[in-house]
Parts: structure tokens; C-alpha cells; sequence
């Protein structure tokens, strides 16, 4: 699948509504590796992750009439929230519905930028099923948190981005789920920088795009808890991102969760913001692999900075 089109379009469509984040240089994680690491800050985004990216190219694609019949998606929280954010920017409605245990912080996110919030299953895959019924049976459109072109193509904008601001990269460490950040990003940098090297990292309590890349189709495997939340659960049988993750992902790479909780400590401690679990994740995998990067251009991206104020005490 050609994801390139699609990110163009996007590129044109959602920039007036996104913001173009800071690539920062790190000379922590620089002097750690002795790489020149760059940290792609979506921790800055609007609604604290790289998700309103995809979700305003979503709902921007949308014809008038499916607009005005509002839209539904499924979501652990950072998708909820950039889907919210969007039907508020186009003036219409959206449900959102979240598995049981998603992260408290997301919810209320959700809650305050005003969409309706529902409820269904203890996985982000079990509600995502439930909600493309829904939409399906009351005539709205269904925006998926990464099975979708316009929504992959909605994330490939940061790497448009990281073109403009970085001339010559290396490497790029993305954290993975259902693999629709890093299918963007890779989509477009691959094909103006072929040579880059696009790292995928999950927790090693949820690898299911990673193990089935592994096995040559996607898996239906149970996720161990995780202070990755973003990244953690299944994902769909269908996903476009499995075909765009097995052809443009070069290395994968698991973390403990021990790596994560020392990773998203220090890189807070020193660069001074919050993130979230699933940025934590990109991090410890640089770091893990550091060794064969020396003297090389390398971008982290920091996904999302929406952590719970009660894992953030845990953590520290």
C-alpha cells in the first residue's frame, strides 16, 4: 500500500489546525549514546499526542451531510480526546467509547473538550469492534484510532515535518501499537530518505504488531499490563498499518517495564515535561540500542504527554 498520497493530502488539509512541534536536540540522551539525538516533542501537540493529527485529517475528509451525522471512535484515551477536539473544530458530534480501563487522565480529557463517552469492553480492540457496529447501525462514520488512511496519513505529517526541520536523519525510534504512527512516518520518510532506518518499540508486555510481523499475519495475542498504555492491546484483523508495518519498518525492539518507569523518569527530570508512558518507550529502546548509533543523526519520538497523576506518583 501507498501511504504517500494520503500524507500529502493531509499536509495540505490539517495543517491550519495542528501545530508543527519542536524537534529539540537532547544532549542528554546525545552524551548518553554518542548519537546527536533530536526528540520530536507530540507531547506539545493539541490535546498532549500525536493523535490530532490523524483524527482532524479524518473528520476533514468527511463530505458535509457525514458530518452533520456525527462520527464515533474507539479509544484508550489520546485518540478519544483528538477526535473530540476535531468534531469541536468542524461544529459537529462525536461518541466516544473506551474500554473499561483506560487511563483516568484521557477520560477526563475527553470529557472536558465535550464529546459523549461511552463505555464497552476491557480491551481498546473490544471497543473498537463495538463502535464500528454502532456507527455502522446509526449511520455515522467511524474514525479509527489507526486502521484507517486517513488517519495513517494524518500521523505521516510529523514526518513531513521532520524533514523540514532535520537534513540528514539516521534513524527514528516510534513507539508501536496498532501501528498507525509509525506507518505515517515511515510512509513518507522512506520515501524521500530511503536510506533512514525506522525502529518500531513496544513494551515487551504488548508486542502484537511486532510478534505478528514475526509470524507473517497478525495475531490475536493478550497484552500483559503496561505503563505503556497507548500502546497497549490488540490490533485489528484487518489493519491496513500490518502490511505498511512488515514493508517499511526496518528493526523492532521490546522494553521492560522497568526500562520504561527509568526512561520516563529521567528524560522528565531532565527536559522538564511531562510524557506519557508510550514516549518513555521510544526512549528506552534508543537506549537499548545506543551502541550501534554513535556519531549519527537520530530522532525519538516523544508521542504523548498525557500521564495519570497516579502513575506519575508511582513513578517518582
Amino acid at each position: 500500500m501507498n501511504i504517500l498520497p494520503e500524507i500529502l493530502r493531509a499536509e495540505a488539509r490539517i495543517r491550519p489546525y495542528i501545530r508543527e512541534t519542536i524537534l529539540e536536540h537532547s544532549p542528554y540522551l546525545s552524551q548518553l549514546g554518542g548519537a546527536n539525538v533530536f526528540c520530536k516533542l507530540e507531547n506539545l501537540q493539541y490535546t498532549g499526542s500525536f493523535k490530532a493529527r490523524g483524527a482532524m485529517n479524518k473528520v476533514l475528509s468527511l463530505t458535509a451531510e457525514e458530518r452533520a451525522r456525527g462520527v464515533v471512535t474507539a479509544s484508550t484515551g489520546n485518540h478519544g480526546a483528538a477526535v473530540a477536539r476535531s468534531v469541536r473544530q468542524v461544529n459537529t458530534s462525536g461518541i466516544v467509547f473506551v474500554p473499561k480501563d483506560a487511563s483516568p487522565a484521557k477520560v477526563q480529557a475527553i470529557e472536558r473538550l465535550g464529546a459523549e463517552m461511552r463505555y464497552h469492553g476491557s480491551d481498546c480492540v473490544d471497543a473498537e469492534i463495538y463502535a464500528r457496529q454502532y456507527a455502522a447501525q446509526n449511520g455515522q462514520t467511524y474514525v479509527p484510532p489507526y486502521n484507517d488512511p486517513q488517519v495513517v496519513g494524518g500521523q505521516g505529517t510529523i514526518g513531513v515535518e521532520l524533514t523540514r526541520q532535520l537534513d540528514q536523519i539516521d534513524a527514528v525510534f516510534v513507539s508501536l501499537g496498532g501501528g498507525g504512527l509509525i506507518s505515517g512516518i515511515a510512509g513518507y520518510l522512506k520515501t524521500v530518505q530511503p536510506r533512514v532506518q525506522i525502529i518500531g518499540c513496544s513494551p515487551e508486555n504488548s508486542p502484537v504488531m511486532i510478534r505478528s510481523v514475526q509470524a507473517g499475519k497478525i495475531l490475536d495475542l493478550p497484552s500483559l499490563p503496561t505503563l505503556s498504555d497507548g500502546t497497549a492491546g490488540g490490533v485489528e484483523a484487518d489493519s491496513i498499518t500490518f502490511e505498511l508495518c512488515r514493508d517499511l519498518v526496518d528493526e523492532y525492539v521490546t522494553v521492560t517495564e522497568v526500562e520504561i518507569k527509568e526512561s520516563l523518569r529521567q528524560f522528565m527530570a531532565v527536559h522538564s515535561m511531562l510524557i506519557e508512558g508510550a514516549a518513555a518507550v521510544a526512549i528506552a529502546s534508543y537506549l537499548k540500542m545506543r551502541g550501534g548509533l554513535a556519531g549519527k543523526n537520530v530522532v525519538v519520538v516523544i508521542c504523548g504527554g498525557n500521564i495519570d497523576l497516579e502513575t506519575l506518583k508511582e513513578i517518582l
